[in-house]
C-alpha cells in the first residue's frame, strides 16, 4: 500500500540544518495517527527520476507531520513536492 506525502521543510534549529532530514506532511489529522507511520519506507523521486530513500522516525509536533531520515540529503528544490510512502 502506497501513501501520498508532501515534502515541507528540512529539519531545523536556530542555527543548524540537518541535511538529511525532512518534515513531511502525510495528512494525518493528529500526533497520534502520525505514529502509525514509523518505521516506514519514504522515496522521493527527482525530475530527472533518480530515486532517494528514506525511513520515516517518527512524528513531528501536535499536528500529524511526521520525520524522514533520507540516506543522502535531497536536494533543496524538493520542498512541496510529493514523496511516496510505502
Amino acid at each position: 500500500m502506497t501513501h501520498k506525502a508532501k515534502v515541507i521543510q528540512f529539519r531545523r534549529s536556530l542555527k543548524r540544518i540537518h541535511e538529511k532530514h525532512f518534515i513531511l506532511d502525510v495528512d494525518a489529522k493528529s500526533k497520534e495517527e502520525a505514529k502509525k507511520f514509523a518505521g516506514r519506507e519514504v522515496i522521493w523521486k527527482s525530475p530527472a527520476g533518480k530515486e532517494i530513500k528514506g525511513k520515516i522516525s517518527d512524528s513531528h509536533g501536535n499536528k500529524g507531520l511526521v520525520r524522514a531520515i533520507f540516506e543522502k540529503g535531497l536536494p533543496g528544490q524538493a520542498r512541496n513536492t510529493e514523496a511516496e510512502v510505502k
